[in-house]
């Protein structure tokens, strides 16, 4: 998974566009009591390995890294840059993958360099057809602005269904959706129905958890997530039920022990938002998706915009044009070089990740930002003050503003960039204003939480690289080439399993006689996969600091990581009961009397040599 940018479905906002490269896994023989199979070692040891390659952003189920894998997420999270992919492309997308020819006239190629006084839009769009292309993606679509001017509109690739994405095709764009509330909750600061360093439950007296700490959280650090609840002491629990209203996923904290004293740590968690939401629902009298709608979206004309929760209405609201807007098709997972289209989990994530949007849209959102809240059609949502605060870093760690963040050269960017990631597990996104030359990027994908970000963090790195002079890197994708590893070892796993069960009576035609607890002990490497398997989603949880996710959430975004496992768990339960059947039939047998088939070969090699540990 990729911040509060965002991490982890619904966001774990927060993440630095790059999560590490998963580290080599263990594969030395392990003892036996004589002598050690080869292929038992390599089962015994597979789970480990697996483990060890799946890496924190794998196992994030929403976006955002939670506090507990802030280091590993770096450019999610503000900490560091991502790093670059490496120097050889992937293969060709089987799924037809972008045609650049093909959405050529869905695109908006607007001024050129001389009208904007920086990049050539027709440099943006060659190289973003480009990067899709080499790395694999299936889909982007793709804002520039600069100022309060709309540089650049592109749509890139297919949707789930195979239709062309453009520029306002309707995606997920996760936890961009916080900087959205905040601009809500900072409404009504300047309204002076709330003030930010009210606590929480001044307005909101159903807010309450298990810990009496939880009076003293003020609105403030709700929206900078330093409120002291987080993924460790109360799970942002990704399957089902899901809570239904605002109402609920707020009564549901009530059990929620809180990790730290309100104030005193970051610690990206989701509900922090959610609660923020059902704060602006009480005190503007009015639902959430609906507050956003009449004093959001439709006066920021963002008509294609909408909160997408499961209690938001079906129809549109006064700034949509006719008609039900239509919903994201699916998006997708990667998997082995190939870009499946898959339907989104369900979730709940209203206020802070469900909002559906367009680039076109998004545009005009960056432009009201860097404008000082003033929309593109002039109508001001925020004074120009209330719009640096929510910039502005106010939590522990100097990065985390109100629904930003904020990250500059120390942390790996050429300048001070203001930002905000998001991803689920079928989609993904980045949000970025750059102060220092007005220029404004949003890039938002059809596939969601891989092994690493480099592919989707790479588009937007080199759009701005482009923005400020440089060549973009071009780097390929590393992500089929671990995919490819895992699927070599899934098919190895797998062939040793069928050798495995065929000499499985041989096997136990050579232990007739010997002591029961020396075969259980050559049996025993082959029980350990199938019984730790269970334990592997419990340890992702853990690993990503408490966020816990659904067993088809974690395989959407390390399927073939899971697949080895699984594999593995499957092959070593298969060998071990082939080879327990042949026991007890070898024992039911007079002695002296072995079958053609369980006799070991006359010439063969020794027990545990290459050929026969099986």
């Amino acid at each position: 998974m990729k911040d509060t940018g965002d991490t982890a479905n619904q966001d774990a906002g927060g993440r630095d566009p790059a999560a590490p490269a998963a580290p080599a896994g263990p594969h030395d023989r392990g003892p036996g009591p004589r002598r050690t199979s080869r292929a038992g070692a390599v089962l015994a040891l597979a789970t480990a390995a697996a483990l060890a390659l799946g890496g924190p952003a794998a196992a994030a189920p929403v976006d955002g890294a939670p506090e507990g894998a802030v280091a590993a997420q770096a450019p999610f999270l503000g900490v560091g840059s991502a790093p670059g992919g490496t120097a050889d492309g992937g293969p060709e997308d089987p799924t037809g993958g972008p045609d650049p020819a093909a959405e050529a006239d869905d695109r908006d190629t607007g001024p050129g360099d001389d009208e904007t006084g920086g990049v050539d839009a027709a440099e943006l769009d060659a190289f973003i057809a480009a990067h899709l292309e080499r790395v694999g993606l299936p889909g982007a679509t793709v804002a520039v602005t600069r100022g309060d001017r709309v540089v650049y509109t592109g749509g890139y690739g297919h949707d789930g269904n195979g239709e062309p994405l453009r520029a306002d095709s309707p995606m997920r764009i996760a936890s961009l959706s916080k900087s959205m509330t905040a601009l809500a909750v900072m409404q009504l600061v300047e309204d002076g129905a709330v003030g930010l360093d009210d606590p929480v439950r001044d307005h909101l007296p159903e807010f309450t958890t298990a810990d009496p700490r939880s009076d003293l959280i003020t609105v403030r650090q709700l929206l900078d997530q330093s409120s002291g609840m987080s993924d460790r002491g109360h799970p942002d629990v990704a399957g089902s039920p899901q809570p239904a209203t605002l109402t609920e996923a707020v009564a549901r904290l009530r059990d929620a022990e809180l990790t730290s004293a309100p104030g005193e740590r970051w610690q990206y968690h989701n509900p922090n938002y959610q609660v923020a939401a059902r704060l602006v629902e009480v005190v503007a009298g009015e639902p959430f998706a609906e507050y956003l709608e009449r004093h959001v979206f439709a006066p920021a004309g963002m008509a294609d915009t909408r909160s997408s929760g499961p209690d938001t209405p079906d129809a549109p609201g006064p700034g949509a044009s006719g008609g039900a807007r239509p919903e994201p098709a699916p998006g997708h997972i990667r998997a082995f070089g190939v870009n499946v289209p898959v339907a989104e989990p369900p979730s709940f994530g209203t206020g802070s990740g469900d909002v559906v949007s367009t680039a076109e849209d998004m545009a005009r959102w960056l432009i009201l930002q860097a404008d000082g809240g003033r929309a593109p059609g002039g109508e001001r949502l925020l004074s120009a003050a209330a719009v640096e605060l929510t910039h502005t870093p106010s939590a522990p760690g100097g990065r985390y503003g109100l629904g930003w963040m904020r990250r500059g050269p120390a942390d790996g960017a050429s300048g001070t960039q203001v930002w905000h990631g998001g991803v689920v597990s079928t989609y993904s996104s980045y949000q970025v204003l750059v102060p220092g030359t007005g220029y404004g990027v949003v890039a938002l994908f059809n596939s969601g939480i891989t092994l690493t970000e480099n592919d989707t963090w790479g588009l937007v790195e080199g759009v701005l690289d482009l923005t400020e002079g440089r060549t973009p890197a071009g780097a390929g994708s590393s992500l089929w080439k671990v995919d490819a590893a895992f699927g070599a070892a899934t098919l190895t796993v797998a062939g040793l399993g069928v050798l495995g069960v065929r000499r499985s009576g041989a096997w136990a035609g050579r232990r007739a006689g010997l002591p029961r607890w020396r075969t259980a002990l050559r049996l025993l490497p082959y029980a350990l996969p199938p019984l730790l398997f269970p334990l592997v989603n419990p340890l992702l949880t853990w690993v990503m600091g408490g966020r816990e996710g659904t067993w088809l959430q974690r395989f959407y975004g390390i399927p073939a990581e899971l697949a080895f496992v699984a594999a593995t768990a499957l092959v070593c339960l298969a060998v071990l009961a082939a080879r327990t059947v042949q026991l007890l039939r070898a024992a039911r047998r007079p002695a002296g009397a072995v079958g053609a088939a369980d006799a070991p070969a006359p010439s063969g090699p020794a027990d545990g040599a290459a050929g026969t540990g099986w």
